[in-house]
């Protein structure tokens, strides 16, 4: 796939544990939602989380960064409802 557009979210969390946290919880989710159109990286760096969207056009793009902010999200919620 030869991917012309992408983007980079990077998140910056209170400690380590919370951002390895996060990144456990998206992590299973790479391989199994990357399709023909899109695919998606994920990294941590201590309190910093990235994901790196790339897509074969923009309406792919705009639809990948949907689903990974959502689960993004979910990930967040779930972690401070074990605060």
């Amino acid at each position: 796939m030869t991917a012309p557009h992408q983007t980079h979210l990077t998140a910056e969390y209170d400690s380590t544990d919370q951002a390895r946290a996060i990144e456990r919880s998206i992590r299973p989710e790479i391989d199994d939602i990357e399709g023909d159109r899109t695919t998606a990286r994920l990294c941590r760096n201590g309190q910093h989380v990235e994901l790196t969207v790339k897509a074969t056009d923009l309406v792919a793009l705009r639809a990948g960064i949907n689903t990974w902010l959502t689960l993004r999200g979910v990930a967040e919620d779930s972690f401070a409802g074990l605060q």
